[in-house]
Parts: structure tokens; sequence; C-alpha cells
């Protein structure tokens, strides 16, 4: 019998945090086309607006920051908790803002729960996950996110049939929902094992590896005792070493490649140009296609529509094969599938485009009377949001949670995830404007720094799929060039090994515990582990 509670329902769950990003990316983006917006905030254009947008990415960099304290000083459970506290009252600043101001200072609040959340969820859903289908429970963030734009995009939708100002204060309160849900829920999860083991809690963490990996809480599952064992060299290491500091990420020349390449990775995802599509949509699409600028509310947000649920549908293959796939290939085609659209559009727009004969308008580029033209770009920009959904999107949670050592994994994620708020924070800041100046040159650049992604990815990413956590080191370490780790046939697991070793009974655990078995299995197995 499958129990509710395995590493699938707790990954699914946690990704709430994602959730709540996506829900402020698509009420962002299908709010500022509204007339009530543009009318209560005086009609924000290119750095006024870029500034709202961007608030979020702000506080998310400063959350991301301190995202590493609370998750090894209080366990990742309860700074993803902390978290959404400071959402609640992030959306309910926004909600009830009465200028530009007070809505800065809500998405900027919001945002330190999304850069918490953003870097610690991930963290939390690889430490629970088996090695073989790491990258598939870590992909539900990605998942999260998109099914949260989906679902803020109905909200929306509904609620510009409104006639008042509750058009955007009811979908910014309605956010609240899920990080309620979120916060309850986590009460009843356990603890990261490996959290555990580095505050020395041993006997807590084999009846958690238990938990997570048989259905009925067998501590003596020879792949139990393994990955206890393997946690417990790393941690036993780790502590020879005495670093578990910030410098140790800047001290030694493998730790800083790794650093760099989370943070990389990070920057790269974002540097992809995706986002203008997920928040300005539709400005790039009125410019394709020379919408009305008032148009039927339904019509236009059908365009977002189509966006959101393309992204969301998009990541699914990612989730059901990434760890057969892997991270690099993955990424390389991702680089190159983006780079080609955003090309695409830049030169469309550059042939059949026009300056625009309306005056104080976010987009000064228009297309008139193309029709193929305009619905090229418009599926070339779906396109552009599938080959992301299945590529960096996702890759970009994974990656850096499982090539850190555990000792400085909170720290180091927290920095890249930090590089990934500070990206989006400039993008989102100078994507108006440059929308306003540049008007089709920015997918040209957008589509040349995609090309750089690839030639980074090509000789600096090695591959990590299906890898321990404890097993990187020799991932980094083995010395040859990293496009020869594409496929990751040159590396064979440690913990399998050290089960059939148990098998035998040649090896052993110093903590033996003991753990008395009913018949509520979930129940009692949970029991003293939450």
């Amino acid at each position: 019998m499958v129990r509710l509670l395995n590493v699938y329902t707790i990954s699914a769950f946690v990704a709430l945090g994602g959730v709540l990003y996506g829900f402020d990316v698509s009420s962002m983006s299908d709010i500022v086309g509204t007339a009530h917006y543009r009318k209560y905030y005086g009609n924000p254009l290119g750095i006024r607006q870029g500034g709202i947008t961007s608030a979020i990415a702000a506080g998310s960099f400063f959350g991301a920051l301190s995202s590493s304290v609370l998750a090894d000083l209080l366990s990742r459970k309860v700074a993803i908790q902390l978290g959404t506290v400071l959402w609640c009252i992030g959306s309910s600043l926004q909600a009830t803002s009465t200028g530009i101001p007070m809505l800065i200072i809500g998405r900027f609040i919001s945002g330190l729960c999304i850069g918490v959340t953003s870097t610690v969820v991930p963290i939390y859903q690889s430490e629970i996950a088996p090695h073989k289908i790491r990258g598939r429970l870590v992909s539900f963030q990605q998942f999260a996110i998109a099914l949260g734009i989906v679902i803020q995009y109905f909200i929306q939708f509904g609620c510009s049939f409104l006639h008042t100002n509750a058009v955007f204060r009811l979908p910014w309160a309605i956010q609240i929902v899920p990080a309620i849900f979120l916060f309850t829920g986590l009460f009843w999860l356990p603890r990261s094992p490996r959290w555990l083991a580095s505050k020395d809690h041993w006997d807590t963490v084999l009846k958690v590896l238990a938990f997570l990996r048989t259905p009925n809480c067998d501590i003596n599952d020879p792949l139990v005792l393994a990955e206890y064992k393997e946690i417990e060299e790393q941690i036993l290491f780790e502590r020879e070493q005495g670093l578990n500091s910030y410098g140790e990420l800047f001290r030694t020349r493998r730790m800083r490649r790794r650093l760099f390449l989370g943070m990389a990775i990070q920057a790269w995802s974002q540097l992809s140009g995706v986002n203008v599509f997920l928040y300005y949509i539709i400005y790039i699409l009125r410019s394709a296609a020379y919408i009305p600028t008032n148009p039927n509310p339904s019509r236009t947000l059908s365009f977002a529509a189509v966006m959101y649920i393309v992204f969301m549908v998009a990541t699914l293959p990612t989730i059901l094969w990434t760890d057969q796939w892997g991270r690099r290939s993955s990424l390389l085609v991702g680089s190159l599938s983006i780079a080609f659209w955003m090309y695409l559009i830049g030169g469309l727009m550059a042939r059949f485009g026009q300056p625009n004969p309306a005056q104080n308008q976010p987009w000064t580029w228009v297309i008139i009377d193309h029709p193929a033209a305009s619905q090229t770009i418009q599926a070339s920009c779906y396109l552009a949001g599938a080959s992301y959904a299945m590529s960096w999107g996702p890759i970009e949670w994974i990656y850096p949670p499982e090539i850190f050592p555990l000792r400085i994994r909170a720290k180091a994620v927290s920095f890249s995830a930090a590089t990934n708020w500070a990206a989006n924070f400039v993008l989102a800041l100078l994507m108006p404007p440059l929308l306003r100046s540049i008007r089709w040159r920015l997918f040209i650049i957008l589509g040349s720094l995609n090309i750089g992604a690839f030639i980074y990815t090509f000789f600096q990413v090695p591959e990590t799929k299906q890898r321990t956590l404890e097993e990187m080191d020799e991932v980094f370490e083995h010395g040859e060039p990293v496009w020869r780790s594409f496929t990751g046939v040159r590396y064979s697991s440690r913990l399998d090994a050290l089960a059939r070793e148990f098998e035998l009974g040649t090896i052993n655990i110093h903590r033996p515990v003991q753990v008395e078995m009913h018949d509520d299995v979930e129940g009692n197995c949970l029991r003293g582990i939450v």
C-alpha cells in the first residue's frame, strides 16, 4: 500500500513555496495591462513600472542571503515557515496599498519570503530525495512556479470583469491562501535527515531515512543503512576538515569553482530573458500584433493564458525524464532553442515593425497589417517559454543544492539564489525602459546571451544526475574535462556497494536504533521525527 506521505507528496507539498512566486509573476503581468491599475497608480511607465515589478526581486535578494542562517540554525522546514509569515505580511500590504511606495514595500517584504523559499525548498527536496530521482523531485519547484502563474492568471481573469479596484486588490489578497496551507502543513512533515545529522540527532536520522525510503519504515533495510553510513562518514570527514564558515566558500579553489558555478547557473537562467515574457507578455504581444490599448479584457488576457499554460505543461517532461536526460544536456539544448526563438522575434520585429504612432504607451515599436509576422512572434514567445520550462527553468533549482557539501550547502545555495534575484531585479527594472528605447534589439541581445550560456555550459558544467549528494566531490575532482561527464557513466554509485555490504553483514552502523512497529505505520513512523 502506498502511504499518503512519501518523498513525492512531501516534495510536491513544500513546492507550494514555488506557487507563491508564480502567483506574484502572473498577477503583476496581467494587472499592468488593466485600466484600473494604470489609473490608480498614475499610469506608471518605464523605470517606475520597472521599480514596482522588480521590488519583489530586491526583497528576494536579501531573503536569499539570510536564508542560510535560518536554514542551518532553525532547520529547513522552520525557515520555510518563517518565509510564509513574511509572505502574508507583504501580500496584505499590496492588497491594501494606497500608492506606489506602499505597493513597493509590500512587494519587497513578499520578496523576502520568495528569497527564503526559493533557496531552502530545493535544499530540503534534495536532502530528502533518493539520488536516482532527485532531479524529478526538485523539478516540482519549477512546476509549482508555473502552476502558481496559471492559477493566479485565472483569478486575475475573473477579477478583470470587475469595475472597481478589486481588479488588482483581490488577486493580491488571495495570494495569502497557499502560504497559510504551507505554513500549517509543514508541522506534519519530517525535518531533513542531513540537517538532523549536522545537529547530531542520529537516532532521528535513521528513523527519517527509514520513513522516506521504505513503505514500512524498516530501519534494517540495506539501502537505508547504506545512506545513513554515507551521511555519517561525510559528516565526520567534514568535521575533521574543521571548516563550515562562509570563508570556506572562497578559501580553496575547488570550492570557489563550485560556488561560481552555482551562481553562474542562476545568472544565466535569468539572462535567458524568458522573464520578459512572464512579466511583460501583454506589452510584447500588443507591440507585435498592435492590440488596441483598451481591448476587451477577455481578449487581452487570453494571450497571456496561452503563455502560462504552455509554460506549465512544458515542465512535465523534465519532471518525468530529467534524471535520464541529465542536467548538462538539458541546459545545452535549452540554450540553443531559446536563442533561436529570441533571434526570430527580434528579426521579425526589425523587418516588419515601425514606430508606435500612439503616445505614452509602454511599447514604442509596433507591427501593423502583417498578421503572419505577428502570429509567428506570438508563437515564438510561447515556444521560448516552453524551451525554458524544459531546461533552464527546473535545472536552475536542481543543480546548486546538489553540488555543495552539507557543511556549506545552505550558505553556498543562498549565494547562488541571491545571484538569481540580483539578475532578476536588474532585468525586471530595465525591461520596460529597454522595450521603449532599443525595441527589437533587446531580443537580439537576449539571443546572444543564450549563446553565451551554451558556451559556458559546454566547458564548465559537469553532469551530476543519479549521484548521491555525498558523491559530488568525486564528480568535481576527477580531473578530466567536463564534457566527458556527458553520459555520467564514468561514475559508479558507492551507495549500492555499501548496501551490498550491509546485506552480507560485513559492515554495520555504530548507532543502532530500536523502533517499535505498530499497525499504524505512517503515524508511528512520523511520531518523534517531525
